[in-house]
């Protein structure tokens, strides 16, 4: 028996009723106007200043590819200087895969997710905002430098030894490495916030076999993302304290190795590639059945070859190292994998070409971009088939023919279906319809600008024209090729002049468009003309993967109110959470509303990176006590507030309750999420660890101490006895003993922290000098990381206990306690692989004292 057959039928439809249930959900959903705009966290705009943000990047990093390819139109040219095209080089790269390829799968994403969910909004709006803030800040800090002569020059892959040198490369290699960490805050609390929205926020009745399949994408690109960033963020921390510090880990002369920046960026770099292609084919399988007028033929296939890819993506980081002396057995391995990512790959595109022969083509603007995106992408992966050939790829590797094969991938993988996109969700947006006269302009251009450009870089590439130079001789024979290639980028830029034109041109005096202009069948296009802020007017019952087409009366139910959550009585911004699997309701999640804490914290953070990028280390300290005091306001005042009611009548008989915690809350949820992206990032360092067991004849090396046994094992004990403490505290809370369980809060931070400061004795005691080896640097910043992390679970503790003292934790409202005890399981395996790594480790294998 189904939960849906207890539910009551809807009342009849009454006019006054349906207007009063308007008017509140309008107030509570209203978005502000004027200054407090900056306070808003409603996803439908934060979402589009991601989008505007986005292509606004986009933009400069267009005019730094016109200014190189004006630099290399001509042979022995001094348009630009040196100095000057190794910035705008490595801003150009920089700039298009962090501020641009990633944040633009975010920005859609965020903007559309809850819609196509029929959800009201994400679970997490205030954390969507922090994150647009972030970015913004980040962004226009690494942009910025380039208009002071300080950008980064050392390529957008910043490999050592050169980088790790500051006489070499000065302020903005600091720049790259701090301003890019600060931007991955906003990528990862993006993925948080859309992962949780995909498994916790769908209608009921939406399971996990009937979600629509741009949810499926961004589910799986999501995780990929906790797992790829994290390495980086690793290489970075190790990259910047060699700079700042002089810690040795890229210095081959004190036992470091510049390889290990390669593993570290390419863990992250070539699972980027496809959390960029993944989303933007994710709009192809969302418009194309619209426009085929039946459903995705194959929709389990291309679910599982979508996440056989984010799988077998990971395996793929050798791909880009296949002529830095690795063994053949290695080679061999990562060539075959790189290989095998063409089949799962090939299964989506069969898919998308069975959907249209067995449908009724509809032509269309976005299928026009769709079509060209597919052209363009197939003859990217042949070229890629070709690079993972090892003999191949070291004939080509490092020439123009791998720059002509990244943006065939990389620009028909994500850039026309991103296109599609706007032209397809446009009305969705803003209620009006681009052109389809200029829309057909604009593609043309773009399309036949793109293949004059990168086509004849395949050959220039085979006449043995390097990567990365500035100019060129004569007597090279490769001036008409780059002539050409110059003036292809010129008509590509023409074409996106048109498009910009199409989309930010007044349309006030423009006939709104109509409802569902293309006749789709997922939710997105359940919303009213003009749109509402609140997103759906009532919550249904999903029952089918394309419910406007399958679900017969399924709008006109919706916008009379007859499912759920149609009012707001309490004056709360609510939304549904259902269980991962079969999507049943659990419990009504209320949403805090607009604030400017968001903007204040992520001001504060930045200032954290920006001020530590120039070594001033006072103002540092300074933006990082004031980080954590505006984080800590955020949460005391936004998050685990007891409501003024158990359970909430959501219609139709169903009631929910308005609180819930551990497992089954979506901030343990967001909890869980985070702490799986932060352990990637330590077993980098792990990764880091083992790197140089594995390339050192001894490590230890010979003469070197390792940390001092006992202290080790000492600092584990302590730091284990501070996770059960918090284990125990949660338990005692649970069963009543408040007083008790706020002592042993209280307790846990001052064990924990002189567990990890053992740790550090164990290192003193035995001269550890990270300056002097890189093995003595590795054992000093596992310990850092995990100080850093005890210190922030050790300031969690006083706040549980300060929230039991209000009375806004007690033995059922726990959720803040639960969260924090989740947190410090994952610092007790963190403390265990230290300990490991350090006191045993060096026993079992061979090292010396």
């Amino acid at each position: 028996m189904s939960w849906t057959d207890d539910l009551a039928p809807p009342a009849p439809y009454d006019k006054a009723r349906d207007e009063a249930q308007r008017s509140r959900l309008l107030d509570v959903w209203r978005e502000p106007t004027g200054w407090r705009r900056f306070s808003a966290v409603n996803n439908s705009i934060v979402g589009r200043w991601y989008l505007l943000t986005s292509f606004a990047f986009f933009v400069f990093a267009g005019v730094l590819a016109l200014l190189m390819r004006s630099q290399l139109a001509v042979p022995e040219n001094d348009l630009l200087s040196m100095d000057f095209y190794n910035q705008a080089f490595t801003m150009h790269g920089t700039v298009m895969m962090f501020l641009f390829a990633v944040p633009i799968f975010e920005a859609v994403a965020i903007m559309v997710l809850p819609e196509i969910l029929g959800a009201r909004d994400l679970p997490f709006p205030r954390l969507s905002a922090f994150g647009y803030w972030c970015f913004l800040i980040g962004g226009v800090f690494v942009c910025g430098s380039i208009f002071f002569d300080a950008a980064p020059d050392g390529g957008w892959f910043m490999y050592p030894p050169l980088s790790s040198d500051p006489k070499q490369t000065g302020i903005g290699t600091d720049i790259w490495l701090l301003g890019l960490s600060f931007i991955e805050v906003a990528s990862i609390a993006a993925a948080i916030e859309l992962i949780i929205g995909v498994l916790k926020c769908r209608p009921p009745g939406m399971r996990l076999n009937l979600m629509p399949l741009y949810c499926w994408y961004v589910l799986v690109v999501g995780g990929m993302i906790l797992f790829a960033f994290p390495p980086l963020i690793a290489g970075d921390l190790l990259l910047e304290m060699e700079r700042a510090f002089g810690w040795v880990f890229f210095d081959v002369d004190k036992g470091g190795d510049p390889l290990l920046w390669q593993h570290l960026f390419w863990i992250f770099g070539h699972p980027e590639v496809y959390i960029i292609f993944l989303p933007s084919i994710a709009l192809i399988a969302t418009i194309l059945p619209t426009f085929a007028r039946h459903p995705m033929v194959g929709h389990s296939l291309v679910v599982l070859s979508a996440v056989g890819i984010a799988f077998l993506s990971f395996g793929l980081w050798v791909h880009h190292m296949f002529t830095t002396g690795l063994p053949n057995i290695s080679l061999s391995f990562f060539s075959a994998a790189s290989e095998a990512v063409a089949i799962p790959t090939g299964v989506q595109i069969f898919c998308f070409l069975a959907t249209l022969m067995l449908g009724r083509f509809v032509p269309s603007i976005p299928m026009l971009f769709a079509s060209g995106a597919l052209a363009i992408f197939v003859f990217g992966g042949l070229t890629g088939v070709m690079v993972a050939l090892v003999p191949f790829d070291w004939q080509a590797h490092d020439s123009y023919f791998i720059v002509a094969h990244l943006h065939y991938t990389l620009i028909g993988g994500m850039l026309f279906p991103l296109l599609a996109g706007i032209y397809y969700w446009y009305p969705f947006a803003t209620s009006k319809m681009l052109s389809d006269r200029l829309g057909k302009w604009a593609f043309w251009l773009m399309f036949g600008g793109f293949n004059t450009a990168f086509l004849p870089m395949h050959w220039t590439g085979i006449l043995g024209m390097p990567r990365r130079v500035w100019t060129y001789s004569l007597e090279d024979g490769w001036g008409l090729l780059n002539m050409v290639s110059t003036a292809g980028a010129f008509i590509m830029a023409a074409g996106f002049a048109v498009l910009a034109w199409d989309v930010l041109r007044p349309k006030g005096k423009q006939p709104l468009a109509a409802r569902n202009p293309w006749n789709a069948g997922t939710m997105e296009w359940s919303g009213e003309v003009p749109d509402m802020p609140w997103g759906i007017r009532s919550i249904p019952v999903i029952s089918t993967r394309y419910p406007l087409w399958q679900q017969d009366g399924l709008l006109g139910q919706v916008d009379r109110g007859e499912w759920f959550l149609p009012d707001a009585k309490e004056g709360k911004r609510e939304l549904m959470v259902t269980d991962i699997l079969d999507a049943r309701p659990m419990f009504v999640q209320r949403v805090p509303g607009p604030t400017y804490k968001t903007l204040l914290c992520a001001l504060l953070l930045g200032g954290v990176f920006i001020f530590a990028t120039y070594h001033w280390w006072v103002p540092t300290a300074l933006s990082g006590i004031g980080f954590v005091a505006a984080l800590i306001w955020w949460l005391w005042t936004g998050t685990g507030l007891i409501p003024e009611k158990d359970s909430k009548d959501c219609s139709r008989g169903l009631h929910l309750p308005l609180y819930a915690s551990g497992s089954r809350a979506v901030g343990w949820w967001a909890m869980f999420i985070m702490m799986i992206g932060d352990m990637t990032a330590f077993f980098g360092l792990v990764f880091a660890y083992m790197f140089f067991w594995t390339v050192h004849e001894s490590f230890p090396p010979v003469g070197t101490v390792p940390p001092d046994a006992l202290y080790l094992l000492l600092g584990l004990a302590l730091c284990l006895g501070a996770w059960a403490l918090v284990n125990t505290a949660c338990v005692w809370n649970r069963n009543g003993r408040r007083e008790a369980a706020r002592t042993l809060l209280l307790i846990a931070p001052i064990v924990g922290l002189t567990g990890v400061a053992a740790m550090g004795w164990a290192c003193l005691a035995s001269d550890l000098n990270p300056t002097r080896h890189a093995y003595d640097a590795t054992c000093w910043v596992l310990i850092l990381w995990l100080a850093g992390h005890i210190a922030a679970g050790a300031l969690m503790l006083p706040y549980c206990a300060a929230r039991s003292w209000a009375g806004h934790l007690t033995p059922f409202h726990d959720a803040d306690l639960r969260n924090v005890t989740l947190y410090w399981h994952f610092m007790a395996v963190t403390a265990l692989i230290t300990y490991l790594l350090l006191g045993i480790f060096p026993l079992v294998s061979g090292g010396t004292a």
